[in-house]
């Protein structure tokens, strides 16, 4: 079996790759609807890391205001991933171990973050200008423009997770060459 992180910062466009390669016959795993679950099911540690801060919304962690927190404090951010990540590459190394496919594509936007680069065979990273990222940030999650400057300084440079990828495709065109890119990517791996 191939393992294939996807991985790329915040509004570089890592889900427009995740559809164009499904829509290619293969399944895309994703680690933020793992972590998602995670957080979900982990309100007693999570009442333990936030314990001065208000996270809920209607009994339930609210993960915006998770967000808001973390990204404006390193200590609440590393005290979160520490509960994270083991959980998320455990859950990844169990689907791996289940797996019959003989391609896996898994998407890890913290993947050099949470140090999972080792878990895969291949990397696919996508990157994106910063000022780009920043408008399609503010417009789709409807945050200040101080916000996501301070959500995209949170993640590495692209610029180091580039460097440390097997391929790298930049999503600063149409998005129609965008899934050209991906495609002529996809069918080298493939």
């Amino acid at each position: 079996m191939i393992k294939i992180a996807i991985t790329g910062n915040i509004a570089s466009g890592k889900s427009v790759a995740e559809n164009v390669i499904e829509t290619q016959g293969y399944k895309v795993i994703d680690a933020d609807v793992i972590a998602h679950k995670i957080m979900d099911n982990s309100e007693a540690e999570l009442k333990i890391i936030f314990k001065d801060c208000d996270i809920w919304t209607n009994g339930k962690a609210d993960r915006r205001k998770i967000a808001g927190i973390v990204f404006s404090d390193k200590n609440k951010l590393l005290q979160l991933e520490a509960l994270i990540h083991p959980k998320v590459k455990t859950e990844l190394l169990a689907i791996f171990e289940m797996s019959t496919q003989s391609k896996i594509f898994v998407s890890v936007p913290q993947l050099f973050e949470a140090g999972f680069e080792n878990m895969f065979d291949k990397i696919i990273c996508i990157t994106a200008p910063q000022n780009i990222r920043l408008e399609r940030l503010m417009r789709r999650n409807g945050v200040s423009e101080q916000d996501a400057k301070i959500r995209i300084a949170s993640q590495l440079p692209d610029k180091v997770k580039a460097s440390r990828s097997n391929y790298v495709i930049c999503n600063d065109r149409s998005k129609e060459d965008f899934e050209k890119d991906i495609l002529k990517v996809l069918a080298n791996i493939c």
